[in-house]
Formats: C-alpha cells, sequence, structure tokens
C-alpha cells in the first residue's frame, strides 16, 4: 500500500469533489499554515470535511476519513487577516494515521481509486444521469450553461460523476457519502436517488410560487413594480434633476487641468463606467480609479515663498541650534530664487531620539509658505504600502504616496518620510527599493503607483526623510539622499530650548499663566544634569511637564489658585524625589586598572569606565562585559601592543606568563562592540601591570594598532558631548580626528582640553600619574629588545 504524507485542511459545510474549482475563505490559523506550506512547497494539500461544523478547532476524531487531495492555484491576503484561496481538486485519498505537527494537521494518506466492476450497468446509469441532471438544471436556474455544455464533452464517467455531484445542491454529510463510494455504478445510483428527490421539490416549489403569483393583487403588483423602478433609479444614480452622476464626472474631467494622456485614460474610464450595469462589482472599482485620477493635484502647486531673510526668522523661533539643516534650506531657496524650475531636494536627517528631525520638516514647510504632509514608514514591510496594488486584486488602492498626495492636494508639498530606517522586509517584497524611485530625481517625475498606472510628476515635492542610524538604510538608497547629521544637544542648548519653547508649552498645556510658575536657571540645570540623560529633549519635556502636574495637585489640594512657585536647585527635590543619575560620571580620584573612555550609541554618546585586575595564573586573559568580537579583539591588539613594550615598561619579556589579566566593562547587560576602546585598554593594561593610577579627570576614544598607532574613530561629537556631560576635563583623541573638530560646538571645544595625539605611547605618558622625576618608558631601544627576544628563543633547549 503506497502512502504519503500531506498537509491537511479541515473544511466547514462544504466537500470539495475532484475535478471541482472552489474558492475558500480560510480563518482558522491552523489552516492557513497548512494552505502556506502547500504553497510554499508545491504540493497538494488534503480537503476534508468536519462532521460539526461549529467546532472551531476539531480533534482527528471529529473529521471524516476520506477527502479530496487538491492543489492550491491562488492565495489572497484580505485586510482582516484572512485568506481567500482558490483550490482544484484532484483525486479522492483516505486517511491512513494523523501525524503531529506545530502549526497544522498533517495526514499519510492512501489514494482511493474508481472501482468499475459491471461496466454494462456503468454504461446504462451513466446515460440515465445526463438525462436527469438535463431535467433538474431545466428546473433550477442557478445551474450555469456553461457546466451544462461541459457535462456534454466529458467522456470519462468518474469525472463526470464528480462535476454532476458538485454542482448539486446537497447537504454536506449527503455529498460525504457520495465521495466515499468507491464503485462507480453505487456512485450513480445514489446519486440519481438525490437528483429523483431534488427535481420533486423543485416542481413543487415551482407550483407553489405559480399558485402565489396568481393570487397577489393588481394594487400590490402595481405597488411592487413602482418601488422597483425607483430603486432601479437610484441605483443608476438620476436625482430628480435627471442630471446623472456620470455626467457631473465628465464635466470635472472636462473642466480639470489634466495631461493629455490622464485626460484620455479618465474619458476612457467613464466611457466604459457608463455602459456598465450599475449593480456589477466591476462598476465600484472603476468609480474608485476615476476618483483616484480626478482626486490627485495634477500640477497644482502652492505659490512658495522666497523670503530668504524671513525663512531664517521661521526657522529660528521653531528650533535653537540645528545649523546645518538650517543653512541647507536658505541655500535651496536661494538657489530656487534664481531659476524657474529647480529639482526638489531630498534631505536626509539622522540623529538620536528627540532632537527635532520631524519637527524641523514642519518648520521647513513654513518657512517656504509649502504645505507639509508626513508619512511614517516605521514597520513597514509591504512594497505595495509605497506603490500600491494593481487594480486586479480586490480591495486594491493606491500606495501612501499617492494616498498622501491626495490628501495635501498641492504637486509641491514639503513631504516627510519619518522613520526611513525602520521599513522591513518579507516575503511581500522590499518597501526601501521601492523608494528608490521615489527619492532619485532622475526617476521621480515620473513614478508609476502600480494602482494608478499613470505616470505621475514627484519632482517638484521637498522630500525630507528621517533616521536614527544609517545602517537601517542599504546604501543604494543612501546615496539618493543628502545625509546631514543632528548630534544631540549641550547642556547650555537644552538651557535655552526650555526657556524659549518648553517651559512655555508645558505651562499653557496644564493651565499655568508665565509667571505662575518661575523655574530658575539653576532648576532647570539640575533636572538637565540629574533627572534626564538623553541627546534629545523628550524625556526633559517630559520631567517639566510632571513638575507642572505635581504643582497643579498641590494647589487643588491646598485651594490656593492664585499661588506663585519658585522651581530652585534645591527645591526641585520635592518635585521629583531622589534624582535618577549622578552628575559628574568621572570617577572621585587617579585609580589603579581603571580608565575613562567614550563610546557612541544611537541616541548620542557615552562614558564607558573599563577595568582590569591581575591574579597569579599562566597568561590567560578573560575579557567580559558581554562585548562583541571587534572589541574583544581590540583587547587582544592592546595586549599585544603591551607585551611588545614590556621591556621599555622595565618588564620581563615573559611577565604575561606569570599573570591572568581580566579585563571588564562595566553594565554588562548592555551589549558593546567597536574599535574605539582600544587605547582605552591598553591604558587600563599597563596601569595595572605597573600598579600606576590613571587620572580620573581625562577620556580618552581611538583604535589601536600593533605598532602602538592610533587610527580614527566615528561620533566625535556625540562623544565629546558625553565627556563634557560627565565632568571631564581633558580628552584624548586621535590625531587623525583633529580636522573633525571643526564640526564640534565651539563651546564644547572651549570646555574640554583636547589633545590630538597619533601614538599609543604619548596616551600613557599623559594619562598615567608618575612620581616626580620617574619616567615610564626605560631608555632601551626597539632593536635590544628584538635581540633579547630572539636571543631568548634560540637559546631555549630543544
Amino acid at each position: 500500500m503506497n502512502t504519503s504524507l500531506y498537509p491537511l485542511m479541515s473544511l466547514r459545510d462544504i466537500v470539495v469533489f475532484p475535478h471541482m474549482v472552489a474558492p475558500l475563505v480560510v480563518g482558522r490559523s491552523k489552516s492557513i499554515h497548512a494552505l502556506e506550506d502547500a504553497m510554499e512547497k508545491r504540493t497538494e494539500i488534503f480537503l476534508v470535511a468536519q462532521q460539526d461544523s461549529r467546532v472551531d478547532d476539531p480533534e482527528e476524531s471529529e473529521i471524516y476519513k476520506v477527502g479530496t487531495l487538491a492543489v492550491v492555484m491562488q492565495l489572497l491576503r484580505l485586510p482582516d487577516g484572512t485568506i481567500k484561496a482558490l483550490v482544484e481538486g484532484k483525486r479522492r485519498a483516505e486517511v491512513v494515521s494523523f501525524l503531529p505537527h506545530e502549526q497544522f494537521m498533517q495526514a499519510e494518506l492512501r489514494i482511493r481509486e474508481d472501482v468499475d466492476q459491471d461496466k454494462g450497468e456503468t454504461v446504462v446509469f451513466i446515460r440515465q444521469l445526463r438525462a436527469k441532471f438535463q431535467e433538474f438544471a431545466a428546473l433550477n436556474r442557478k445551474i450555469p450553461r456553461e457546466v451544462l455544455k461541459s457535462i456534454d464533452t466529458i467522456e470519462d464517467n468518474g469525472k463526470l460523476i464528480d462535476v454532476v455531484s458538485a454542482h448539486l445542491p446537497l447537504k454536506s454529510d449527503e455529498k460525504q457519502i457520495i465521495l466515499e463510494i468507491d464503485s462507480l455504478s453505487e456512485r450513480v445510483e445514489k446519486i440519481l436517488k438525490y437528483i429523483n428527490r431534488e427535481i420533486e421539490l423543485a416542481e413543487l416549489e415551482k407550483d407553489i410560487n405559480a399558485r402565489v403569483k396568481k393570487r397577489m393583487g393588481k394594487t400590490q403588483r402595481n405597488y411592487f413594480l413602482g418601488e422597483k423602478v425607483k430603486e432601479i433609479q437610484t441605483e443608476i444614480g438620476q436625482n430628480e434633476d435627471g442630471l446623472d452622476e456620470i455626467g457631473e464626472l465628465e464635466d470635472i474631467v472636462r473642466k480639470k487641468k489634466l495631461p493629455v494622456i490622464v485626460r484620455d485614460q479618465a474619458r476612457k474610464e467613464l466611457k466604459k463606467l457608463r455602459n456598465m450595469p450599475p449593480m456589477s462589482a466591476e462598476t465600484t472599482v472603476v468609480r474608485n480609479y476615476i476618483d483616484c485620477i480626478l482626486n490627485l493635484p495634477w500640477g497644482k502647486k502652492s505659490r512658495a515663498r522666497l523670503d530668504i531673510d524671513k525663512a531664517e526668522t521661521i526657522l529660528d523661533e521653531d528650533h535653537y541650534g540645528l545649523e546645518k539643516p538650517k543653512e541647507r534650506i536658505l541655500e535651496y531657496l536661494a538657489v530656487q530664487a534664481q531659476v524657474k524650475k529647480l529639482q526638489g531636494p531630498i534631505l536626509c536627517l539622522v540623529g538620536p531620539p528627540g532632537v527635532g528631525k520631524t519637527s524641523i520638516s514642519r518648520s521647513i514647510a513654513r518657512a517656504m509658505a509649502r504645505k507639509f504632509v508626513r508619512l511614517s514608514l516605521g514597520g513597514v514591510r509591504d512594497e505595495a504600502e509605497i506603490r500600491g496594488h494593481r487594480r486586479t486584486y480586490v480591495g486594491a488602492m493606491p500606495g501612501k504616496i499617492i494616498q498622501s498626495m491626495q490628501k495635501v492636494g498641492v504637486a509641491n508639498p514639503v513631504f516627510c518620510l519619518d522613520e526611513v530606517d525602520k521599513m522591513s522586509t518579507d516575503f511581500r517584497g522590499d518597501p526601501s527599493s521601492a523608494l528608490l524611485e521615489v527619492l532619485d530625481p532622475e526617476q521621480n517625475f515620473a513614478f508609476n503607483d502600480h494602482y494608478l498606472d499613470l505616470d505621475y510628476d514627484l519632482s517638484e515635492i521637498f522630500f525630507i526623510t528621517t533616521a536614527n542610524n544609517l545602517e537601517g538604510i542599504p546604501l543604494p538608497l543612501q546615496d539618493r539622499m543628502e545625509i546631514i547629521r543632528l548630534n544631540g544637544y549641550t547642556e547650555e542648548e537644552k538651557l535655552k530650548i526650555a526657556e524659549g519653547f518648553l517651559i512655555p508649552k508645558q505651562l499653557k498645556v496644564n493651565g499655568f499663566k508665565p509667571e505662575d510658575i518661575i523655574m530658575t536657571e539653576g532648576g532647570v540645570m539640575e533636572i538637565i544634569r540629574r533627572y534626564t540623560r538623553e541627546a534629545g529633549v523628550r524625556s526633559f519635556e517630559r520631567t517639566i511637564a510632571s513638575v507642572c502636574r505635581k504643582i497643579a495637585r498641590d494647589r487643588l489640594k491646598k485651594k490656593v489658585t492664585d499661588k506663585k512657585y519658585k522651581i530652585t536647585a534645591q527645591s526641585i527635590l520635592k518635585y521629583l524625589g531622589t534624582p535618577k543619575y549622578r552628575y559628574g560620571l568621572a570617577e572621585e580620584r587617579d585609580e589603579v586598572g581603571l580608565t575613562t573612555g567614550l563610546a557612541w550609541t544611537s541616541v548620542g554618546g557615552e562614558i564607558l569606565q573599563i577595568e582590569a585586575t591581575l591574579m597569579p595564573g599562566t597568561g590567560k586573559m578573560t575579557v567580559t562585559g558581554k562585548l562583541g568580537e571587534v572589541m574583544q579583539e581590540s583587547a587582544q591588539a592592546a595586549l599585544s601592543y603591551v607585551r611588545s613594550r614590556a621591556m621599555r615598561l622595565g618588564l620581563s619579556a615573559d611577565f604575561y606568563q606569570k599573570l591572568d589579566i581580566h579585563v571588564h566593562v562595566p553594565e554588562g547587560a548592555i551589549p558593546k562592540d567597536g574599535p574605539s576602546a582600544g587605547i582605552t585598554i591598553a591604558t587600563t593594561l599597563v596601569s595595572a601591570i605597573l600598579k600606576l593610577p590613571v587620572r580620573h579627570d581625562l577620556a580618552m576614544t581611538g583604535e589601536i594598532t600593533l605598532r602602538g598607532r592610533i587610527l580614527p574613530i566615528g561620533g566625535l561629537t556625540e562623544k565629546l558631548l558625553a565627556a563634557k556631560r560627565g565632568n571631564i576635563r581633558e580628552v584624548i583623541i586621535p590625531k587623525a580626528n583633529e580636522r573633525n573638530l571643526a564640526d564640534v560646538p565651539a563651546k564644547i571645544r572651549k570646555s574640554l582640553v583636547i589633545h590630538c595625539i597619533e601614538n599609543v605611547d604619548e596616551v600613557l605618558e599623559k594619562a598615567l600619574v608618575l612620581k616626580k622625576k620617574e619616567t615610564l618608558f626605560k631608555d632601551v631601544s626597539l632593536a635590544s629588545v628584538y635581540g633579547d627576544f630572539t636571543v631568548s628563543s634560540h637559546n631555549t633547549p630543544q
């Protein structure tokens, strides 16, 4: 007995026969997984009826054993999460055994072949079946003519029986009985019994309808027909004045300024609409398509302001700092004032959360006197969200780009594509690839949406995208945008933003007058330093709102609605409780084996403490703190550097063989990676081995090589901001990063002593605390050191 394993899907109130094409709407998760498995593996699926249709999750005993193997012809996901599937039955099969599976049911099957023992008897039965089915079809108008024609041409007896069975209005259990019979003659005999019953019922129903119709009075008949006429007039769009809706649409097409191709397409669709029956499903599809065309702003523009001084004033009013984005906008306006046509620029604002990327997009629109539209791309994973669905699909609609243009109503808005780095990819396509056309000035003048299927000009749009980091944006997409980095705010900038924007806004939102609450500079700085730690100002604003709420409650509790409040550095503890953070993250004193490093994160810069300790051992080095591969390799490179300098540092060549070294980076739950901690680890190791303390007011960052060179790093501005926040006074950076200091705010540069160094030897001399007249490096040449190594290796006994 040949058996095979197939996915199983139970059916409610339907029995699928071989050679039967049936649409199924599937909502149960097991059934969906079974369909997807069959579609993915291009295999057949076993469709079998369940005994009780009310059971949502049937057991093995609640499912019939005989069903039909079918192929999945088409799958369509509906908006409510269900799936519409089109299946075609192929052959009958029987369950031999059920096999367990996590996501769906599967069974081992045996094929049930048709049995034709008495061929002469079968031929007679088949003739009777054809005649009776023709008789039944004449009484039942629901059976299509195409089915009758196809039955006349079917020569295979088994196929004929299955096709007739599929089109009979029988109960599910009756159809199941037919499906389970192997003998062709017995199966036909059973079907003939059912057909004779259905013919009797159909004739009886016809007789009853004729008698009821005869009894209808003339008044009732006239009322019925009058109501029917009214309904028909409503459906075809005729109003009291006799003007139909299609005529109004033709009027709009004639008056609206449309491109020639678009106008021709609209007229073609209108002509098709006029010839369609009102009740047709296609009518709604065509009507929606015409509405989509007419609602788009074809060439309609808002008059943009070209006053650069006024634009600069508006940008400064709305945002403090952010000089680079403002400068780029003003440059664009200056060029636009000189030329009639300028391709819309495409800017990408990259920075930590809360620094004002989205809000500056709104300000840009206000400064240019253009309309603003925003589209959030976070979590978008379907290419059709950008390009739309083809009209052949049920419920098709245009993509988000075209929908946004319909909403804004002009062809030259400021268009903000928010969170462009948070799109994802799955089997439905890659939305970031669809954006390549949207954000390419050489292509977007003829953007083709799948639903619209007409070229639409996006070149007049001022596109602004926002992202927290560039790693989530594909390189081809980055290439189409001008990247502008927004760094975190300094304490002074946050203070200015609070005084000019956040405090007045929260006072108004919480129902206070400006004079009701006075926040002193010391109070605001206390919130910045001890209650928030972020690159942006979102958490800072929430903390100010929390103070306002507590004061509002205090007012109502004491019933003193006219009381004035003054928030100082001393009184803030009363409203916000114990400080969340310690200001000045630098160590309070110089420590041995503890060095302060600087790190970059997606939310700004951070201070990183790296510590090392020594134990008697065999030369093993352990690195902990949830470090990535790159950072672990930096630790190995740092140790190799220290070993290469052993003689100059006054150590024996084999010093490391008697020690075990443990390097740890605290906050072990947070993953850390990158090469920029190389010189910090090297300094920590030398400090621990020589028992020399490291300066607590100095931080450093840089990648180390085996020869002691310091390579450049990224995120310099964010790291220096973190050093300033951490009360660090001096910072060591790679010499190669000296050119990047021009991008660092002047206040930060002036508040720190920045050393640009290109060799680790210099780093050690600046970082380690030596006694008076003590030198770190001994007067030993590298040649002699190398000689000592080679001599010691040659003298080793063989």
